[in-house]
């Protein structure tokens, strides 16, 4: 798609997974096994969908392991790394990869999430409305588990509430984000920094949108949720199966 060409996708692959350590041994979480693939790929294989050919992944952690089983070419999209020597965060992680993008605006995506949604009706609602910065929003029932994000009659994202015991239902943070290049001068660069708890709540109420959409999400960021990803991921891959069959 033509939206694609100034467009440069990072995936952060850099998460330790401490938390699942007891489940997938020594590995990176983004590695950690899903129907006897790594959770990475799915996430690679969105990409691929929307139409890029290439790709950039923000590793840290045993972040040569990625590299040997992803490769620098996967399933036709070329595949570019940045390594983190020590962990910078979020933030910091996208700053080190800054010299690895080319284009004016970045599609980030975190390594620990999915969102079964249409990437490219979102970056086309992004570049249409030429956002500096927006953030893929989705409805969830336990908003209190993740800290919910508020936006205004406009999509202008006014402020984060932080994670709380409320199950409720809110729109949260979906991991998929678009950043015009020029803001990541903003992160400091080789300091640990956090998109989430510095750099968006320093956007917020200014020039940071939310695009809100309906659509399942899965993290696997603990044995509970990880234990969930098999069953979401075989139904995305039934239903986008299906959908291409039609």
């Amino acid at each position: 798609m033509d939206f694609c060409e100034n467009i440069t996708p990072v995936i952060l692959a850099g998460c330790l997974g401490t938390r699942l350590r007891p489940l997938i041994s020594d590995l990176p979480k983004v590695l950690a096994p899903v129907n006897g693939k790594p959770f990475l790929t799915y996430l690679l294989d969105q990409v691929n969908a929307t139409g890029f050919s290439q790709v950039v992944l923000c590793t840290g952690y045993k972040g040569e392991v990625v590299r040997q089983i992803i490769g620098d070419i996967y399933t036709g999209l070329t595949v570019r790394y940045s390594y983190e020597k020590e962990p910078l965060g979020t933030g910091g992680a996208l700053r080190l990869a800054h010299h690895l993008v080319s284009t004016d605006n970045v599609l980030v995506m975190n390594g620990d999430s999915y969102v079964e949604t249409d990437l490219a009706a979102y970056l086309s609602w992004q570049t249409g409305n030429r956002f500096k910065a927006s953030i893929l929003l989705t409805r969830v029932a336990d908003a209190g588990r993740f800290g919910s994000v508020r936006v205004n009659q406009d999509n202008l994202i006014t402020c984060f509430e932080e994670k709380k015991d409320d199950s409720s239902s809110g729109l949260i943070n979906g991991g998929i984000y678009m950043i015009n290049k020029s803001l990541l001068e903003m992160i400091p660069s080789g300091k640990r920094y956090s998109l989430e708890q510095e750099f968006f709540p320093a956007l917020a109420g200014k020039c940071l949108y939310g695009y809100p959409c309906e659509a399942r999400f899965i993290d696997i960021g603990n044995p509970e949720s990880y234990s969930r990803a098999e069953k979401f991921l075989k139904d995305v891959i039934r239903i986008r199966s299906n959908y291409s069959n039609e």
